[in-house]
């Protein structure tokens, strides 16, 4: 069977801490991680760490007060739109328009968050959020908008 997505890549890795800057020293001190730039995000501290060629993770503070994306673990039926921010692992695909096309045939339920914010000004990052079979969190974002956070990396 052809896969839906096509030139994926582990893109980032989202991981919420009370103390993103303790969490940040750890990652940077014993892996060799880089921080870039990072977005505002509301009122909530973020960190963005590269790993020159791999990947990269978004350090995000855990603050019970802020919404949107309360965590779905009390909810009925999971909503793509609720993911938790700081725990979900995210693909960068080649082919974003029609890997969401495909989603939406096998009618899997996405929320589709675009960002303004990119460093190069090429463009937004297209964005795309839903779960796998077990519950887990998912990212998929477009990898020719994605390129500017570890530049070394190439989707084949």
């Amino acid at each position: 069977m052809a896969a839906l997505a096509q030139g994926v890549i582990v893109d980032h890795i989202a991981r919420q801490s009370k103390d993103i800057r303790r969490l940040a020293d750890f990652y940077i001190e014993t892996f060799g991680f880089e921080e870039v730039e990072s977005p505002k995000v509301g009122p909530l501290k973020v960190i963005w760490l590269v790993k020159p060629s791999a990947f990269t993770m978004h350090l995000i503070e855990f603050n019970p007060s802020y919404p949107p994306n309360e965590s779905n673990d009390t909810a009925a039926v999971a909503e793509p739109a609720k993911i938790p921010r700081g725990h979900h692992i995210c693909f960068s695909v080649s082919n974003f328009e029609s890997f969401v096309q495909k989603l939406k045939e096998k009618v899997i339920e996405t929320a589709r968050r675009p960002v303004e914010y990119n460093p190069t000004g090429s463009k937004k990052i297209d964005q795309v959020f839903f779960f796998d079979p077990d519950g887990n969190g998912l990212e998929v974002s477009d990898s020719t908008a994605a390129k500017w956070v570890a530049p070394n990396r190439n989707a084949d």
